[in-house]
């Protein structure tokens, strides 16, 4: 009897450890109310006030707004190479269960690890391949951008506009055209040069890129970096109107700022932390817009040399597009060698959007040949 006993017990046990091993049961760490371990890989700095400033205060919201059930972890810095592999794996060591990889670059390092751990939830950011435990999000910034670019084409003197880019991927391209877009809106002249810096930060060469586009005639400058600390205090001290992006950063141009786009992850982040945490996540490409109503894309702050008449016609817009009464990228559209990409009346389609590879008319840059 004493034998038959035993034998049961440690069949239960046996079944009891598969049920945890398949997430169906917690963990004993769950299950004594131990936090739920979230971790977030950064490619930058998180006091660069832009691309990876955003992401580690979506972190710290997380943290406020989940106290005592969520411990997040981060690590910046991080290279889009197997470097990123060895942190992932040292996270996941750490008993990190969800993690953004928030960085273009990162999704390849991303799946390999993801392959190896199906039991760890990650999440890819500006990409659209998932897997079975990896899913993707992005917004679409370019709206905010496309506002900034109203303001922009009523602010400049010189109808000459210059944008600084980390990178010629889609995601980057959507912002630049969508704020050419904008601008020619309400000023049929403005045009913008294009500058590509090919890293994410590169303050020297951000600075260089500033100057350069001054002595071309540009006398506003946007940008897609991660990093603002260089770029917005380089325009005000050459007496140019900057726009932000990322974050809102007006503190850093406190003469001729204009505007910008920010994002708000906080919200998000809690999202997807709760999805998992109660397993209801799935495996997806995560979009959020102005029309969703979910807020992770804002306007920054209008500077003080932006007129009252233009932030009212800018404010009219954006609840055009909350409403879904606007969209940016609507035919007629023709890129800048006359080529029609959207027809009249059309709009962009998915894959259209998601392959962008080219410039509207009125932007001017050079984008690598196929």
């Amino acid at each position: 009897m004493k034998l038959q006993t035993l034998r049961v017990l440690i069949a239960l046990a046996i079944v009891f450890t598969c049920l945890i091993y398949l997430g169906i049961l917690p963990s004993s760490a769950q299950s004594n109310n131990q936090p739920f371990k979230v971790g977030f890989l950064c490619v930058g700095p998180v006091t660069d006030f832009g691309w990876n400033y955003s992401t580690n205060q979506g972190r710290l919201y997380l943290e406020s707004h989940m106290p005592g059930q969520v411990q997040t972890t981060f690590a910046e810095r991080i290279p889009e190479s197997a470097e990123a592999e060895r942190v992932l794996e040292k996270m996941i060591a750490q008993g990190a269960k969800l993690i953004f990889t928030a960085s273009y670059g990162y999704l390849e390092p991303a799946l390999r690890v993801a392959a190896r751990h199906p039991d760890v939830i990650f999440m890819q950011v500006n990409r659209f391949v998932n897997a079975k435990n990896l899913g993707t999000y992005t917004t679409d910034q370019y709206q905010a951008m496309y506002l900034s670019g109203i303001v922009a084409g009523h602010m400049t003197k010189t109808n000459k506009l210059g944008f600084i880019a980390a990178h010629p991927i889609p995601h980057i391209l959507h912002e630049i055209n969508a704020f050419e877009l904008g601008a020619k809106s309400v000023n049929p002249k403005a045009e913008t040069s294009v500058i590509f810096i090919n890293n994410w930060s590169d303050p020297p060469l951000e600075a260089e890129a500033v100057k350069s586009l001054a002595d071309t005639g540009c006398d506003t400058i946007a940008h897609a970096q991660d990093n603002q600390n260089t770029i917005l205090p380089t325009c005000d001290s050459l007496g140019l109107y900057s726009l932000g992006f990322y974050s809102d950063a007006h503190q850093l141009a406190p003469k001729k700022w204009l505007t910008g786009a920010f994002l708000d992850w906080g919200p998000f982040y809690v999202k997807i932390t709760k999805s998992v945490m109660d397993h209801t996540w799935k495996s997806c490409s995560y979009t959020g817009g102005m029309e969703a109503g979910e807020g992770y894309i804002k306007l920054s702050a209008f500077g003080k040399v932006v007129p009252q008449a233009v932030q009212k016609e800018v404010l009219a817009k954006e609840k055009l597009i909350e409403k879904g009464q606007l969209t940016v990228f609507q035919g007629p559209l023709k890129d800048k060698d006359g080529k029609e990409r959207v027809a009249t009346g059309q709009k962009l389609s998915d894959k259209q959007f998601t392959d962008m590879d080219w410039f509207v008319a009125g932007v001017h840059g050079s984008l690598p040949q196929k």
